[in-house]
């Protein structure tokens, strides 16, 4: 699912400026890692049991040849998220172990005699080898389509004609997708939003040509009137009840199987029915933070910062609370000292070494770690963006206004107005004496 950090980091690479330094890619703290190889797509899928193949787009016509020929029948198709990958998996398996090890058998005419009876084998979820296959298949899927919607948020090679006038754009699919919203009130939905959005328009483009509404999806004779009709009907929009498009919007891709009406209407219904929900029980998920000198992690903040404190000297809440740092300024710091510990570079005196524990063992042996340099060389709007893409310290920070007690509070003076002798501060206003100058320079002319 495509998402804020990218466009975020995408920012910060121009914001930091060009130097022999700059980190020109997102850099990830150590994680657990994870990633597959995918299957090379193939317009053909062959029948589990014999050698019948199908088209990828019939795959109606293979489910059917199953049940005829095979007595085989797959439960919730719609719910697979890659037809092909699902039928080469089971094809393999079937060809290990018997179907009766994986299917239910259902017995048909029970009640005819045995030469009349038929089986029928029913392959479906409630097999726990079959769910995990259907939800692998998914998240696959899914990684499958944000990256391709990532790449085309950063494609500069687009070239498409506008749909409604002769204009042709070059670049990015935004400028098209935007110019259709503004200029001729055509609105797809949000460029960000969309994915294989080339296929997308061709799509819109041949109903178009086939003299088809987009909305009513109704024939007309000829482009005039077709014209015509979509600008008085206000149908330059497309029809959301059309299954057609669902491909287009990444959000048909978050619960496969579901519509983005099902998806929004679920999400509604959730929202509605936790409004009165005591969250009294509610428990803070673990933070997993990293140390900013180490590659030692802490499930919670207090934890990290008595890390930090203890093993390397670096007391975080002390620096907060003594520079007076905001939420931002936070924020910077540990960007600039994430960036200078990923040179392996000393951020106080400015000397570089050929590793980070070389590093550090400098650093704590100087007192270096404890100081910090001039507020200038960190305070910087280049450090609003992180070092590394998945830092979770940063999320955890908070405004040294938080620190602030009501004692502290209440020690804050307050200056009334004296209001005891109204008269007498008539009397000595400088409004007097203006209005008595006023009146001398009248009484002159």
């Amino acid at each position: 699912m495509a998402g804020p950090s990218s466009e975020y980091l995408q920012l910060g690479s121009v914001a930091v400026g060009i130097n022999t330094e700059c980190i020109l890619e997102p850099l990830s703290l150590p994680e657990s890692p994870d990633g597959g190889a995918a299957v090379e797509s193939c317009p053909y899928v062959p029948c589990i049991f014999c050698e019948e193949c199908y088209l990828l787009a019939e795959q109606n016509q293979l489910l059917k040849h199953m049940i005829i020929e095979h007595k085989l029948v797959i439960a919730d198709m719609k719910l697979v998220a890659d037809f092909r990958r699902y039928i080469l998996y089971w094809k393999k398996r079937f060809a290990e172990q018997p179907i009766t090890d994986f299917c239910s058998v259902i017995k048909t005419n029970s009640e005819a005699p045995l030469e009349e009876q038929e089986n029928y084998f029913l392959l479906c979820d409630v097999l726990p080898e079959d769910r995990l296959l259907r939800e692998q298949l998914q998240q696959k899927r899914l990684r499958e389509i944000l990256e391709q919607q990532q790449r085309e948020r950063y494609d500069i090679s687009f070239r498409s004609m506008c749909m409604f006038c002769d204009q042709e754009f070059t670049g990015n699919r935004s400028v098209l997708l935007n110019h259709m919203a503004r200029e001729h009130a055509f609105n797809i939905g949000l460029p960000d939003n969309i994915v294989n959005c080339c296929e997308f328009l061709a799509v819109l483009q041949e109903k178009l040509d086939n003299l088809q509404c987009l909305y009513c999806e109704k024939v007309f004779r000829d482009k005039n009137t077709l014209k015509d009709h979509m600008r008085k009907k206000q149908h330059r929009r497309i029809n959301a009840k059309n299954k057609e498009y669902d491909k287009f919007y990444i959000i048909n891709y978050l619960e496969f199987g579901k519509s983005w009406e099902e998806v929004q209407s679920e999400d509604d219904r959730e929202l509605l029915d936790n409004l009165e929900e005591d969250w009294s029980d509610w428990e803070e998920h673990p933070v997993c933070a990293v140390c900013l000198f180490c590659e030692q992690q802490a499930d919670t903040t207090e934890k990290l910062y008595l890390h930090m404190q203890k093993s390397h000297g670096f007391d975080f809440p002390k620096i907060k609370s003594e520079h007076g740092l905001n939420f931002y300024q936070q924020v910077k710091l540990v960007n600039f000292i994430r960036r200078e510990i990923h040179h392996c570079r000393c951020y106080n005196c400015q000397k570089k070494f050929q590793s980070k524990g070389e590093l550090i063992s400098h650093m704590e042996k100087t007192k270096h770690i404890t100081l910090l340099p001039a507020r200038s060389t960190w305070d910087q709007p280049q450090y609003y963006f992180p070092t590394y893409e998945n830092d979770t310290l940063l999320c955890t920070l908070s405004d040294s206004e938080d620190l602030i007690t009501e004692d502290q509070r209440e020690d804050i003076p307050v200056v009334s107005e004296d209001i005891s002798s109204l008269k007498a501060l008539k009397e000595s206003s400088v409004l007097n004496q203006l209005l008595s100058e006023e009146n001398k320079s009248q009484k002159k002319f």
